[in-house]
């Protein structure tokens, strides 16, 4: 039986994470979105957002769970019985962030032997980016369109809340 962790902040989750996660669900039979509490960055939602919009958007898709996690991916690899990760890989910088990376958990992972499968995402999604998505909203742009569906409206509204609050800069 194949099983991976997928990994990310998805603040917010879109519709390139999505597509990621459907097209990882056909290549292993159980799929972890792990939700990362990152100390490098400042997310905007917080980790039980995300997980509750990534439970709805992925709803019974067979094989594939949602949770969050804070420390090392490397560890969660460990505590879940899994050695693999994916990961996407949309343009050359994030080709060669994601090398590396990839070499840096492998060898911090000990006798597990941490693999990461990169995967390209479909080209109507290729684009996408979280840091973007809210660097629009904050400027007050339309991004319903890069968002599942299924949480576009809340998203957005919890966007716009957030920007009239100023807790989302332009």
């Amino acid at each position: 039986m194949s099983k991976a962790v997928y990994p990310g902040t998805f603040d917010p989750p879109h519709k390139g994470h999505l597509d990621l996660i459907q097209r990882g669900s056909r290549i292993f039979d159980e799929l972890i979105v792990a939700v990362a509490v990152n100390r490098q960055k400042t997310a905007l939602f917080s980790p039980e957002e995300r997980v509750a919009w990534l439970k709805t958007c992925i709803g019974d898709l067979p094989g594939v769970q949602v949770q969050a996690f804070d420390g090392l991916v490397v560890d969660l690899l460990q505590s879940e019985s899994r050695r693999i990760l994916l990961r996407g890989i949309r343009t050359f910088a994030d080709f060669e962030a994601e090398y590396t990376m990839a070499l840096t958990n492998r060898s911090i992972s000990g006798d597990l032997e941490a693999e990461t499968v990169f995967v390209l995402p479909s080209l109507e999604y290729s684009h996408l980016s979280s840091r973007h998505i809210k660097e629009i909203a904050a400027f007050g742009g339309d991004v319903r369109d890069s968002l599942p569906e299924a949480i576009a409206g809340e998203v957005t509204s919890e966007l716009e809340r957030r920007l009239r609050s100023g807790s989302l800069e332009n």
